[in-house]
């Protein structure tokens, strides 16, 4: 999988045309990951890790944040001491149409 890296604070992200299907259904079949993912978009805009109330250990939440990143979901920088988290909703839907729209529906019902 191709990653891209910004500088050696910025974690390296797959590249929107590589990202794997199975690696993203990995991701999203667990609730914190979902309530991740559901958080952000909700938000509309980039939020650090600490803003989103998780129901998981601080390094749970990591590990939740890396396999995210890791399946292409999410994009991590800092700001300051911050690192923030940001929804990829315009490459995934690229990538994959229809498929995070399908999953906000599933988890309302």
């Amino acid at each position: 999988m191709v990653t891209t890296r910004q500088d050696g604070r910025v974690p390296a992200h797959p590249d929107p045309a590589a990202i794997d299907l199975q690696q993203v259904l990995d991701a999203l079949v667990d609730p914190v990951r979902r309530l991740i993912v559901r958080e952000l978009h909700a938000a509309g805009q980039a939020l650090s890790c600490g803003t989103i109330d998780l129901p998981v250990s601080k390094s749970t939440a990591t590990h939740h944040f890396h396999v995210l990143r890791e399946a292409g979901l999410i994009r991590q920088y800092y700001i300051g001491t911050s690192r923030m988290n940001e929804l990829r909703g315009d490459e995934f839907e690229q990538a994959f149409p229809g498929l995070l729209p399908a999953l906000r529906a599933s988890d309302r019902g």
